[in-house]
């Protein structure tokens, strides 16, 4: 089928938006490719069509466990035959999944960058037949990049072992030196590089500096409607905002890492379905999330750079319409930004003492474990250990950028089941075993002859419900006929992992380079300042900021952001002040929502309007009661 064909298809697209079109056309012509495509932008598109349109395999390396078994499960309720490895499987898993790469019918292969290495992927990957490599954030190939991950830099060997087979690198945000580093390291042969604006044109880029961010982000609520987002820092803020949001009578959920997997997905179906109006979260939530109609992304507590400002703030408005991407600050917040991001550059010997207490606390010999993973978690080890959580985490997150370990903070895996023996014999067991004939049929009719191919994911409680058992003795049939190796069990994981990436080290001579470690702080920490310095100017458009940041150089403001619509206030003066009066005059005469004062005023400028009736706030001439109704201060009425 044509490229056209399968967007209908699969995707119920008639066209592509810009430059899908073109990017899907270079890669089936083999050329390699670089598509720089903000949040939104339809990345997956550009090598997920392509692949279809090809015979073979297209082998996908992304290092978000959540994303690519989101990305998987798409696939296949569209009728695509798409796999993931990850560290939640088990070494009998992989060895079968990698065999269906081979000899099945697979289209697409994700893998995280850690599994290039291992043997296993390696001698396999010499017999698949494949069509294309995609490398899903990129960026994190280069050392400049803001989320730099060491096994990206073997995916280069790839080419060795196929070297016809054309590779996209993929990310929403790359500065010029980023995107030179993800063609060097990917050794990518003239490649097609298409990249399209930073500036989103309908997004309206807010700061506003507050001493009580609680009341100001009550106000920003009640005067935008529509669907939300509010990033917070920390687990328990998000607790705490949610709960403030609902005593205002908002309709608003909590979301991080440490909820369990089933209370992150009912939350997340609530607010996608527009019954829970704001979800508020810390930076766990939002990535894979197609949500088109969000009109409101706010920040209470400003990210450590802009790179991750503006993948989130990106996430609202993707259906085209107003959206407001707004940070509220406190003066007080950018010295707490830099105290946070000094402790999350932990020194070499305080990485060497973490180190050494997880080969303790898993018991690892030296040289071994490399591919191995386990359940981690992070206060009980802390607890053991006599450290302390906040320290050891972002020492967790430098080993892991040092290529030493993965550290997966909210991953999910269900429960699956395969059969590790042929139809004759599950028979000829059946009879003998009569007391699992129940359970082995019950697998067959809900699952089919799959689970004689492939790991199926299965649910204990659907079996449960056919056999009427309870699900614990359900698990225990199943670990039962685990261990007579009749079939392999893999009970579901809810929990943080840490696998090893390379064998257990000599905690003492870990392969960990003091200048780079050094660049890398540097690194942090000027990001962390062009954050900062975003946050506290009001003098220059902060879309413009934002692009030349990206090295997206323009002589073009947005006209929408709060410093452009703050000039534009400045030049029309007299329109502001007449918004005002009438805003005055008409609350005068009782109180009155937003909406239907926007309507009596009727603004030719509603940008200016909304500046207005802001300002009447702050001042105190105006204000909400707890219906989010205006009423003018003093009114008798």
């Amino acid at each position: 089928m044509s490229p056209e064909l399968i967007l209908t298809k699969y995707w119920g697209h008639t066209s592509f938006r810009p430059p899908q079109a073109e990017i899907i056309q270079a890669v089936l012509a083999g050329q390699d490719v670089v598509a720089i495509l903000p949040t939104g932008g339809g990345k997956s598109v550009c090598f997920q069509v392509p692949a279809l349109a090809m015979e073979g395999l297209c082998v996908v390396i992304t290092p978000l466990i959540a994303l690519m078994q989101d990305q998987v499960e798409q696939l296949k309720q569209k009728g695509i035959a798409a796999i993931a490895i990850h560290s939640g499987l088990s070494h009998q898993a992989i060895d079968i999944l990698l065999d269906n790469c081979i000899y099945g019918q697979q289209k697409f292969l994700y893998l995280s960058p850690e599994r290039l290495q291992t043997e296993l992927f390696q001698t396999r990957f010499k017999k698949m037949n494949v069509n294309l490599i995609a490398v899903d954030e990129a960026h994190c190939i280069s050392q400049w990049g803001y989320d730099f991950r060491p096994p990206y830099l073997r995916i280069a060997e790839l080419r060795e072992v196929k070297p016809n087979v054309p590779i996209i690198g993929l990310t929403a945000s790359a500065t010029r030196v980023v995107k030179e580093d993800i063609i060097a390291k990917l050794q990518l042969k003239n490649p097609a590089v298409f990249q399209i604006s930073f500036a989103r044109e309908n997004i309206s880029l807010v700061v506003r500096k507050t001493e009580t961010k609680e009341k100001k982000l009550l106000e920003i609520l009640g005067k935008v409607s529509g669907s939300a987002i509010v990033y917070v820092r920390s687990r328990k803020a998000t607790q705490e905002i949610a709960r403030l949001l609902q005593r205002s009578k908002i309709s608003a959920a909590f979301y991080h890492a440490g909820l369990s997997h089933q209370d992150r997905t009912n939350r997340q179906q609530e607010w996608l379905a527009d019954r829970c109006r704001v979800m508020v979260a810390t930076n766990a939530f939002g990535m894979g999330i197609d949500k088109s109609n969000v009109r409101l992304v706010i920040h209470l507590d400003i990210p450590e750079d802009i790179e991750s400002y503006y993948q989130e703030a990106g996430r609202g408005g993707r259906d085209g319409k107003k959206a407001y991407a707004t940070l509220i600050f406190h003066e007080a917040d950018a010295q707490s930004l830099r105290h946070k991001v000094e402790q999350s550059q932990p020194e070499i010997e305080y990485l060497q003492k973490v180190y050494q207490a997880l080969a303790n606390h898993f018991q690892l010999a030296m040289g071994s474990s490399q591919g191995e993973s386990y359940d981690f978690d992070l206060d009980q080890f802390s607890k053991k250990f006599s450290f302390k959580s906040a320290a050891v985490y972002p020492a967790l997150k430098k080993i892991e950028e040092a290529g030493l370990v993965t550290f997966s903070e909210s991953f999910y895996r269900p429960s699956r089941v395969h059969f590790s023996i042929d139809k004759k014999k599950i028979y000829e067991f059946q009879v003998a075993h009569a007391r699992f004939d129940s359970i082995l049929k019950a697998l067959l009719r809900l699952y089919g002859g799959e689970l004689y191919a492939d790991f199926m994911t299965i649910s204990e409680a659907q079996l449960s419900s056919a056999l009427k058992l309870s699900v614990p003795q359900v698990k225990g049939e199943l670990q039962q006929l685990h261990e007579l190796q009749l079939l392999a069990y893999e009970p579901s994981i809810d929990n943080a992992r840490i696998t090893f990436v390379l064998p257990r080290q000599d905690a003492e001579r870990l392969p960990i380079d003091r200048m780079v470690l050094e660049a890398r702080r540097n690194l942090h920490l000027s990001k962390m300042e062009a954050m900062i310095q975003y946050a506290e100017q009001s003098q220059r458009c902060r879309m413009q900021l934002i692009q030349e940041y990206f090295d997206e150089i323009t002589y073009s403001t947005c006209g929408i952001c709060d410093v452009c619509i703050g000039k534009r206030k400045r030049l029309n003066s007299t329109t502001t002040k007449d918004y005002e009066s009438q805003i005055i005059y008409l609350l005068a005469n009782g109180a009155m929502s937003p909406d239907d004062l926007e309507v009596q005023v009727a603004p030719k400028d509603k940008d200016l309007f909304v500046e207005a009736l802001r300002e009447a706030v702050d001042a105190g001439q105006v204000y909400y009661d707890e219906n989010w109704m205006l009423h003018l201060k003093d009114s008798k009425k």
